[in-house]
């Protein structure tokens, strides 16, 4: 797909990274028991805690189901699992987009697992482990008690598209599509690493409890890259968004400044992809903002594609 971009100059992008990590600080085996009674929040929304042997608790689940899962018994379907971003949790999808009236007739399961405070569902130091609770046990449950089919696709905004990628290259052949709408598409990116650590700085917890420390801890850190993780992709339908941040954001200039930082991981994401020759479709543009104002519009230009994966009407 045609390249949409906006250039902007490294001495402007080197400074919106720095500033950005400081902006960022103000803004195992698994299994899985069954999911304690379900608590309906609407017609075909309800809330699910999974006990979690990957993270040793029980850890929440909201799920979006088909119109005609209770009258068609026999009928699988497939799944899309949207991940939340830092800061927020597993409702942010049903509070922020139409994603229960959207889906409405289109015959597939809506999976919004919790990533913990932080957004990013990966292994941590102390192993508690949200990318096994993620690929693994929840598409488990929702296989034994929700008919899932084994067809998936994964989205995510800022820190859930890290994990959208991230999941997609760790496990390949595991999601049909994957999209990311300002993730962090490569971790090891300059100022990036500043990024992440000032997101678990915020929410109380040692920088160095994700991954280690970016440089004693590298071949960690490239590990749980997108980037470096490039052709674990191959094969799988993608979708990349990122604003350059600079010209937009709304009266907060933070949003903008964070967009901005994390401009250059996306074309790094994307150009390791093209080396690779892995196709993706990408849409990068001028301003914008790390906001749901500018993720709503992304999610519903990637949906052909996230449908055409999964099988269902666009």
């Amino acid at each position: 797909m045609p390249d949409r971009t906006t250039r902007v100059s490294r001495r402007t992008v080197a400074k919106a990274a720095t500033t950005a990590g400081l902006a960022a600080l103000f803004g195992a085996a698994t299994g899985t028991g069954p999911a304690r009674a379900a608590t309906r929040l609407g017609p075909r929304t309800f809330e699910l805690s999974v006990p979690s042997a990957a993270l040793g608790r029980s850890a929440p689940v909201r799920l979006i189901l088909p119109s005609g899962f209770d009258t068609e018994p026999a009928r699988t379907y497939p799944v899309l699992y949207l991940l939340h971003g830092a800061h927020d949790d597993h409702t942010s999808w049903t509070r922020e987009t139409d994603i229960e009236s959207f889906t409405e007739g289109r015959d597939l399961i809506v999976a919004m697992p919790d990533a913990g405070p932080t957004g990013i569902p990966s292994v941590w130091r102390d192993g508690s482990d949200y990318e096994a609770f993620q690929v693994k046990e929840v598409p488990a449950l929702l296989a034994r008690d929700y008919r899932a089919s084994g067809v998936r696709a994964v989205a995510g905004v800022s820190t859930g598209g890290y994990g959208a990628m991230a999941h997609a290259a760790r496990h390949p052949g595991v999601f049909a599509a994957a999209a990311s709408y300002s993730g962090v598409l490569d971790t090891t990116a300059p100022g990036v690493p500043a990024i992440v650590d000032a997101i678990v700085a915020r929410e109380n917890l040692p920088a160095a409890s994700l991954w280690g420390r970016p440089v004693l801890n590298l071949l960690t850190w490239q590990d749980f890259n997108p980037r470096a993780r490039a052709g674990g992709l191959r094969g799988t339908s993608l979708y990349v968004s990122q604003g350059s941040g600079l010209l937009g954001g709304g009266g907060d200039p933070l949003p903008g400044v964070l967009e901005s930082a994390l401009w250059p991981s996306a074309h790094g994401f994307t150009d390791a992809l093209a080396r690779l020759g892995i196709p993706v479709d990408r849409h990068f543009y001028a301003g914008g903002g790390h906001s749901w104002a500018y993720w709503r519009g992304e999610f519903a230009a990637s949906w052909p594609m996230l449908a055409r994966a999964l099988g269902v009407p666009e």
